[in-house]
C-alpha cells in the first residue's frame, strides 16, 4: 500500500523548530565553545583500574590538587576505573600521581595506561582535520554540480551542490550545539573518534539531499501533469515519503558505526588518522 502524507502542511512548524534548534546551538558555539580533548590540545592522559570498586573521587581531586598539577579532568569508568586528563605531565610528576592514587585505593597491577601527545602534535591534528573537512566540501559540491548537471531547469547545477552544502551545516550545526552544551554540563569532549562520527552525518546528511535532488528529476514529469497541485507538495510529500521508508535500514547502519552493532566507532577515528597523515603526504 503507497503512504499517502501530506508533510507540507507542518513545514510551518519544522521551520520554526530547525530555527530555534540552530539558534540554540549557534549561542552555545559562541558562548561556551568546544572542549577539545587532549588530541587536539596536547597533555597526558593516565588510565587505571582499582582491585575494588574506585575510592571517593572527591577524595582522588583533593590529593590531585595538593600535587600542583594543574588544570585536570577527572572521570570514573565503569565500577572500578578512572581517567585523568591533564596537561603534558613528565615521567617523574606520573609517578607522584600514580603514588598519591595508590594511597587512596589498591592499584590494579598491569592495569595503568598512560599516553603524553605535544601540543605541537594536538595543534598539527587541529590544522589536518580542519583541511581534511574543507576539501571534502568542495569535493561534494563538486560531484553534485558534476552529477546533476543535465537537470539544468529551473535552477543550474550548481545551486543543488550549493543547496546540499547548506543543508549539510543545518545537520552538523545542531549536532555540534549538542556535542557543545555536553562538553558545558557533562564534559563531553571532541575527540578524533567524534570527528568522524562528524564525517558520518556528513555522508548521510548528502546522501538525503542526493536523495532529494534524484526525486526532483523523476517529478518532474508528474509536476506537468497534476495541475492545480502546488509542485512544492508534490515534491515534498514524495520526497519525504521515500526518505520514511528508508529508516529501518539507516537506523542497523546507525547502530553498527556509533559501535551499538559489530562496527566501533574507534575504528574508525584509526582509519580517519590514517587519512589525514596519508592527505598530508
Amino acid at each position: 500500500m503507497v503512504m499517502e502524507l501530506n508533510f507540507s502542511k507542518f513545514r510551518k512548524l519544522f521551520y520554526v523548530l530547525s530555527a530555534i534548534l540552530v539558534g540554540i546551538s549557534l549561542f552555545s558555539i559562541i558562548s561556551f565553545g568546544l572542549n577539545l580533548a587532549i588530541d587536539f590540545t596536547g597533555g597526558s592522559v593516565l588510565t587505571i583500574s582499582f582491585v575494588s570498586s574506585t575510592p571517593n573521587i572527591d577524595e582522588m581531586r583533593v590529593t590531585l590538587e595538593d600535587l600542583e598539577i594543574g588544570e585536570f579532568t577527572l572521570q570514573t569508568i565503569g565500577e572500578n576505573s578512572i581517567t585523568l586528563k591533564t596537561k603534558a605531565i613528565d615521567e617523574a610528576t606520573h609517578q607522584e600521581v600514580l603514588t598519591a592514587i595508590g594511597t587512596l585505593g589498591e592499584i590494579e597491577e598491569g592495569s595503568e595506561g598512560f599516553e603524553s601527545i605535544g601540543p605541537v602534535i594536538g595543534n598539527e591534528l587541529k590544522q589536518k582535520t580542519v583541511v581534511v573537512l574543507i576539501v571534502a566540501l568542495l569535493a561534494i559540491l563538486l560531484y553534485i554540480a558534476m552529477s546533476f548537471r543535465k537537470v539544468s531547469k529551473p535552477v543550474r547545477s550548481w545551486v543543488y551542490g550549493a543547496t546540499s552544502i547548506i543543508a549539510l551545516f543545518h545537520d552538523v550545526l545542531i549536532t555540534l550545539g549538542i556535542l557543545i552544551l555536553l562538553g558545558r554540563f557533562y564534559r563531553v569532549e571532541l575527540t578524533i573518534p567524534i570527528v568522524t562520527a562528524f564525517l558520518t552525518i556528513f555522508g548521510y546528511s548528502i546522501n538525503d539531499s542526493v536523495v532529494v535532488f534524484d526525486r526532483l528529476r523523476e517529478l518532474r514529469l508528474r509536476l506537468a501533469k497534476e495541475k492545480g497541485v502546488p509542485a512544492f507538495v508534490i515534491f515534498s510529500n514524495a520526497t519525504l515519503i521515500d526518505m520514511c521508508s528508508k529508516l529501518p535500514k539507516d537506523r542497523e547502519e546507525f547502530l553498527q558505526v556509533s559501535g551499538v552493532g559489530e562496527v566501533k566507532l574507534e575504528t574508525y577515528g584509526n582509519e580517519f588518522l590514517k587519512a589525514i597523515d596519508t592527505f598530508e603526504d
